[in-house]
This record gives C-alpha cells, structure tokens and sequence, in this order.
C-alpha cells in the first residue's frame, strides 16, 4: 500500500496568464503558497479475488474490470499514461472539499502519479510529476486548466512561477525572511462560501475572452512584481490593497467569475476594514481569501459569521509519499 499526501494552493496573483492561450503569446506568472491542507491518495494493488478488477473510491465508489470502463477521467488517463493494467485499488481523501478553488483537482493528479510511481516501485522528480500532470489534465483530458495549480502541487512551498517562452515552468522560491512570511500570514483569512463550482466551465469562458483581455491580463501579470517588491521592501499593508486591485481585474475577464452573493460576502468584509482579497481559483464560487490586519479581524469574522473560516498555515513540502509499504502478496 502506498499513500500520497499533496497540498492544496492559495494564489495570490497572476491567475489568468497561466493559461496556454496567454503564455504561448505573452509572458506569464503567478505568485501562490500550497497551505497545510491536503488530498491522499491510498492505492494498492487489488488481490484477484473479485468479481471486479479495480476499484477507484473517491466521491462514488466504481468497480471496473478494464482501464477504459473507468469514469474518473484523472485515474483513467493517468492509469493508461502510466501503463498500468494490473488490477488496482484507489482511494482518495480530502480535507476540504472539491471544486472550491484550492487546486484540488490538480493535487488529486499528482497525488495519483506519485503514489502510482511509487506503487512500480520508481521514485519521480518534482519537476516531472508538475509537467506530466500538465499534459494529463491539459492534452489528454482536455479540460480549461492553466499550469499553476499542478506545479504548485508538486513543488509545494511559497513560489514565483513564470510560464511561458524557452524556460516555461521556472519555480522559483519566495526569499524573504522567515518574520515576515509569518506576517503575510497572519493578515490572511480564508472563509468559504458554502458551494463549489466546475472550474473548467468558468475557465472556458474566461479563456475565451483572453483576446480581449490584453490589457486587463498585462496589468494581472505587472501585478505579480509589483507583489514581490511588497513583500521585500513595502509596508505589508500595500500587499493587501495590491490583492484588491488585482481582484477587480480578475472579475472583469469574464462575468461568470464573480456572483452577487460573493461580491456582497467581499463587501462586507471590506466595510469591516479588510484591506483586499479575492476569490480563490477559476471563479463562481468556493473559498474566498481576506487580506486584514490582525487587529480589524475579529470585527469581520463577526461580520461574516455565517460562513465557515479555515484556519490554515504555508506548507513546503509538496506532494510526498508519507507510507510506503508495495504489495507483496498476490496480484492480479
């Protein structure tokens, strides 16, 4: 048996330019943090002493007795892009829920290649688990993703990340003192908003309109250096209004990334001194960031108290295999 553990990410700015549509033709980059909350991923391979050959457990509960009878299209491709046809056991936990904007569908396919790998018995780099979940999610699945959210999941940690050009996918890490990413933290909240969203639908739309979108794009990737020189030599608070300048450029791509109900939930917190924030993820729903200070928090968690905050602290561990023990009985 062989477990995955992979974090989910908080992006901070350049969400938008992390998609091919943006990068193949101008730069791109994002500045994000994975946080200690995770996807894990058990699998094994399955003895042959049932009916069915494999059995994938997430959301639903699937026995299958072929590859290709699979309905969880990440466990599908990544299974066939892995050569992997032994009967197998998959199961996945989360500690907070899918589809609200942390990455989490990107985590789940890293997780899986990591776990898998480890499962044939093969240990993987960072680099080569972020880009073949690019291409699993991006050329075999098809679906409107970007390349942030698969990179921050195997690099974890506090990163500037450029896309784009010859050296597309350069991680670099965020150097700044260990005081004052303790401060960034502690002016960050995180409240969800009470429903998830399909963020390839949003993102769908939104890379529609990227031809459009030159200007508004151009700003949100400025926005990423102008972000860093915050953090090294600004007054903290710059940060924040830097994450409200940006969010109103964010909602401007496309009409389906914001909603009455999330832009009443973002007001609110604003008229109880919160400096920025944004929705995180493609858009439409899930978990909302706040940027304050550490003194006008108490007055929004009272303000927003009907939803639910999730404490949570930087992670930088990316994804890592935390048990490993391979099947040494029968198999299929």
């Amino acid at each position: 048996m062989i477990i995955s553990r992979t974090p989910f990410r908080v992006s901070f700015f350049g969400g938008g330019t992390d998609y091919p549509a943006w990068y193949k033709e101008h730069k791109g980059a994002v500045l994000a943090t994975t946080i200690d909350k995770y996807c894990y991923i058990t699998c094994r391979y399955l003895p042959p002493f049932f009916e069915h050959k494999s059995r994938i457990i997430y959301s639903v509960t699937e026995h299958v007795k072929t590859v290709e009878e699979i309905d969880h299209p990440s466990v599908r491709e990544v299974l066939k892009f892995l050569n992997i046809h032994e009967g197998i056991e998959i199961h996945h936990d989360g500690d907070l829920p899918a589809r609200t904007g942390l990455g989490s569908s990107s985590a789940f396919t890293v997780g899986l290649l990591n776990g898998l790998y480890a499962l044939k018995g093969e240990m993987t780099t960072k680099e080569r688990l972020a880009s073949e979940a690019v291409h699993i999610e991006q050329d075999l699945i098809k679906e409107n993703v970007g390349c942030q959210d698969q990179t921050l999941a195997a690099y974890g940690g506090f990163n500037y990340i450029e896309f784009g050009g010859q050296n597309h996918l350069q991680v670099r890490t965020v150097t700044v003192p260990p005081h004052r990413v303790k401060e960034l933290q502690s002016h960050l909240m995180i409240f969800f908003t009470g429903f998830s969203r399909t963020a390839s639908e949003i993102a769908a739309h939104q890379i529609k309109n990227t031809p459009n979108k030159t200007k508004e794009l151009t700003e949100i990737y400025g926005m990423t250096t102008k972000a860093m020189s915050v953090l090294q030599n600004g007054n903290i608070l710059d940060f924040g209004k830097l994450l409200h300048e940006a969010w109103q450029f964010k909602r401007s791509l496309s009409e389906k990334i914001s909603t009455p109900h999330i832009d009443s939930i973002y007001d609110a917190a604003r008229d109880a001194g919160a400096q920025g924030g944004k929705l995180l993820g493609a858009g439409g729903g899930g978990f909302v960031l706040i940027f304050a200070a550490p003194e006008n928090q108490p007055k929004i968690r009272e303000r927003l108290k009907g939803l639910l905050e999730i404490p949570f602290k930087f992670e930088t561990l990316g994804s890592q295999i935390i048990f490993y023990q391979p099947n040494t009985g029968l198999v299929a």
